[in-house]
């Protein structure tokens, strides 16, 4: 099948954006064998960027998760906060693209998640058996990071720059959609 980036197209911000915005199970159409594997970790982490872009664009949560096999590095899953779009307390970036991958063994797979997991992503990271997760921003939250390595998932850091400034701006703009998003609209209430 012949698709329309392979390892001679140019990995710049409008492919990377095409991919985040293209449905996961259509991606095959879109990216080669060679293009996924010559995707690095901080491209991974730009298109989860986007999808976080894509969240605080429609009015929700800047936070964006892609999932990809170890191996092959194609894209499993991807997807991001929905909190406010959808209505749902807990449809997260990482829930979200884990979500989207559906029902697969997650054991040799990476996740690139924007932020640090909030309590319940991380429990469902390692609980899914994810070997690695690699996240994006630690400056504007961080914590769950030694519970995923005492639980045996390899966490590594690759902060984003444009994505750090996103989550700051998004705070300072709506600190109460960012505390329901943490904890809940109870939180909200008794601030």
């Amino acid at each position: 099948m012949k698709t329309l980036f392979d390892k001679q197209t140019s990995k710049n911000e409008a492919e990377l954006r095409a991919i985040a915005h293209m449905p996961t199970k259509s991606l095959p159409v879109l990216i080669s064998s060679d293009f996924a594997l010559a995707l690095t970790d901080t491209e991974f982490m730009r298109i989860a960027v986007l999808l976080a872009q894509k969240s605080y664009d429609e009015g929700g949560c800047p936070i964006g998760a892609i999932i990809i096999d170890n191996k092959s590095r194609k894209i499993l899953g991807k997807g991001h906060n929905t909190l406010v779009q959808e209505d749902h307390p807990y449809n997260h970036g990482e829930t979200s693209a884990i979500r989207d991958a559906g029902r697969i063994d997650f054991s040799q797979t990476t996740i690139f998640t924007t932020l640090s997991p909030c309590d319940i992503c991380a429990t469902l990271i390692y609980m899914r058996g994810f070997s690695r997760v690699i996240v994006g921003d630690i400056t504007n939250a961080a914590g769950n990071e030694t519970l995923l390595r005492e639980k045996g998932v390899q966490v590594d850091i690759l902060e984003d720059q444009q994505g750090i400034a996103l989550y700051r701006k998004f705070r300072l703009e709506k600190p109460e959609q960012d505390l329901e998003d943490w904890l809940g609209l109870s939180a909200v209430n008794k601030n």
